[in-house]
């Protein structure tokens, strides 16, 4: 049997990709899948961190708009990302996972605040440690959240689980000409503007020299692939 090629990797699902096809709330049956995955990595030894994004109930910019404060919208933003961070984690320690909530906003009756070395703390100890709140400040994505948690922890590679299931050259529902790549650079991604990730989180991912693999989520077992090893969706690094 192989031996998986990350030790310890920061898994990013966005909070649609929870909702299902209802895109709106929480898909239990999703979450039990992808909790089922989660565990089957950490039975090999990977250490799994995740950030959980919020847009399946909020999301500041797009729901606020120009009605809301942009500040304060991002901050029910993360609040939404605390509510499916909890719902994770009690799938998780359904399927008999142990698993740490810690939240970048502190609120101590739910989760515990953000502290790295916490963080690293139990992830060497096989649990399983879902970061909330995003980074904590407003303007800034769960993207970026998840690059900067990966940094923080020295992840081997970030796990964007996407409902696409690799990058492209152009919007590929929109444009049949599209060309997926097996393998792309950061600076490809900011120069063609592809949409992969917002440009701060590219920018700090290409900074800190962390791999990025986007593969789709629709069938979790990618997530077990891709730290096995196996060629799925695309992979974003400095140098092809």
């Amino acid at each position: 049997m192989s031996n998986p090629k990350y030790k310890r990797v920061l898994l990013k699902i966005s909070g649609e990709a929870l909702a299902g096809d209802a895109g709106r709330g929480l898909d239990f049956d999703v979450i039990g899948r992808v909790c089922e995955v989660i565990k089957k990595c950490s039975a090999e030894g990977v250490q799994v961190g995740v950030v959980v994004g919020g847009g399946n109930f909020w999301r500041g910019v797009k729901d606020g708009g120009d009605k809301m404060e942009r500040t304060r919208a991002d901050h029910m933003g993360m609040l939404a990302t605390t509510l499916n961070c909890l719902a994770v984690a009690d799938v998780l320690e359904q399927h008999g996972v142990p698993v740490r909530v810690q939240t970048a906003i502190e609120m101590r009756s739910i989760a515990e605040p953000y502290i790295r070395s916490r963080a690293i703390r139990h992830l060497e100890k096989g649990r399983v440690v879902i970061f909330g709140c995003g980074t904590g400040n407003p303007f800034f994505s769960t993207d970026t959240a998840a690059v900067l948690r990966a940094a923080e922890i020295d992840a081997d590679v970030i796990l964007l689980a996407k409902n696409i299931d690799g990058v492209y050259s152009a919007d590929p529902r929109k444009d049949a000409s599209a060309v997926k790549y097996d393998a792309i650079t950061y600076d490809e991604i900011l120069a063609q503007h592809l949409e992969v990730m917002d440009s701060t989180a590219t920018s700090l991912s290409m900074d800190n020299k962390i791999p990025v693999v986007l593969f789709a989520l629709k069938d979790p077992e990618n997530i077990y692939r891709v730290v096995m090893g196996e060629k799925i969706g695309t992979v974003i690094k400095e140098v092809k």
